[in-house]
Parts: C-alpha cells; structure tokens; sequence
C-alpha cells in the first residue's frame, strides 16, 4: 500500500489523557508532511476546540469536525460542506432531554451551547481558560436551548455526559428509535448524538475523493466507536492500545496507548 493521507482522531489517539500532543508524535508527524503525507483531523470537536492542535501541527488542510457533520476551511474560516441537524429534529430532542433529566452541549455555529454546568461543561471550560484567547473555544450559558436553537445558523450535534452511563445508553437507544439520529459515543461516558448517515468515515471519504485520492491511500488512527467508521474505511486503520476490544476487532492494527510513542514508531517503522 502506498499511503498518501493520514487521517487523525484528538482525543483518546493524538492527544494525551492531560489533552496535550507528544513532541514524539509532532516530530513524526512533521516528517511525514515532509515527506509528502497529507494530514488531516477527524475528530468529534467542534471546530473552536481544536485551534491549538490545528496550529500546533501547522496544518493546511481542512478539519472534519463533530464526527464528520462537517468540513472546515481554517483558512478561509468557513464551512466548505455540512449536514447539520434540522431545528426541528434538534427541538425534539431537547424535549427528549427535558423529559429525561439528560444535559449537555448543543454544537452550534461557532460556539457550545449550554443550560447547566455538568462535570464535563466545567471540565471543558477549565480547559478551554488555559489557552490564550485567540485559542479559546466558546462556551456560552443560555436560559434555554430550546429557544437557542431556533436563533442560529447551524447546529452540529449535541454532546451528552451522565454519570449514569446505564441512563444514557437507554437515552441514547430511545432517541434512535424515536427520532431516527445518529448516536455515537466519543468517550466512556459521552454519546454524541447527529443527523443520521454523518460519520468520519463518510466525510473522510469525499474529502480525500475530491484531492484525486481513495479510502485505500489512507492510514487512520482512532481510539473510541466514532472512529470505527474511518479505521474500517480505510486502507490502514489504527486501533490505539487504550481503546475497548469492540473497536480494536474493526481495525487492522493495534498500537499502544496514547500516552506512549506509539504513534510516532507506527510511523517511522511502517510509513517512512
């Protein structure tokens, strides 16, 4: 196989548990963009969560973001192709959430919209203060999401967080059956939830269509079920060592873990 693109999941692969990237892993990848490998980010992220990676691997390719809802343009700052869920599907499901006692994040726009500071909206936040401003993702508290949703251009996904992963396997169960959305989880105790037929691997796929390029050109790397879709896709996929067995199955290699060099050894013994 000769692979042309490298197709990178955040959180759980490229970044470590303190969300941060192995200088292993940004010389390696430097090496690859050098030798002639095209990188790009496929994460569940909105596209505000990942200036810091973005510039930090000094990237010039667009970003798929909320597990392939969209592709952003960092250059242009702009949306280049989007399937965003419909404002009456989204105030559905915040009903759904209302009626369950569920919270989390609404994706829209250019920001992360909340009505209660969970755990993970706090944690996130934390995160988010560290970075200098012009990093800075945008988390905004509103009095309802239901009337938020009715006054932005686009909503990506909704990002939901329990203690209770029981609670919110069901949940998640019963928005499928009910109201047909796609429900993937991105974290042990996160589930996204988006227009039904986005993925990463789909939107992997059109982009590296549309450079001339196949699904066998490229080497994936991913950790959790939101990526299975591209690792199987692909020509290469790479299961990270902290993922769940489930995900390690759909891949066609197993790395360590995303707190190793594992990713910067899977590259200079196979790739250069």
């Amino acid at each position: 196989m000769t692979s042309r693109v490298l197709a990178l999941d955040l959180d759980g692969t490229l970044l470590t548990p303190k969300k941060t990237l192995l200088p292993s892993s940004l010389e390696a990848l430097a090496r690859a963009k050098a030798a002639g490998y095209q990188l790009i980010i496929v994460t569940g992220r909105h596209h505000v969560a990942i200036h810091p990676f973005y510039q930090a691997l000094a990237l010039d390719t667009p970003a798929i973001c909320c597990n392939g809802t969209y592709l952003y343009d960092y250059q242009a700052k702009k949306v280049l192709t989007a399937d965003p869920l419909p404002v009456s599907q989204a105030v559905k499901l915040i009903e759904m959430l209302e009626s369950h006692d569920v919270h989390g994040l609404m994706y829209v726009d250019n920001a992360m919209l909340y009505e209660k500071p969970t755990g993970h909206v706090i944690r996130t936040n934390n995160w988010a203060q560290t970075l200098p401003p012009e990093q800075r993702p945008v988390f905004t508290q509103v009095d309802s999401l239901r009337a938020a949703a009715s006054e932005v251009d686009a909503i990506w996904k909704f990002a939901l967080t329990d203690e209770d992963t029981g609670k919110l396997r069901q949940f998640a169960y019963t928005v499928e059956q009910t109201l047909g959305l796609e429900c993937e989880w991105s974290w042990h105790d996160q589930v996204d939830i988006a227009r039904t037929g986005n993925s990463k691997g789909k939107r992997l796929a059109e982009w590296v269509n549309s450079q001339g390029l196949s699904m066998k050109d490229v080497v994936a790397f991913g950790d959790n079920y939101n990526d299975i879709s591209m690792l199987e896709a692909a020509g290469l996929g790479v299961a990270m060592g902290n993922a769940d067995d489930a995900v390690k199955a759909r891949a066609n290699v197993v790395i360590g873990d995303n707190t190793t060099d594992s990713i910067a050894s899977f590259i200079y013994s196979h790739l250069l």
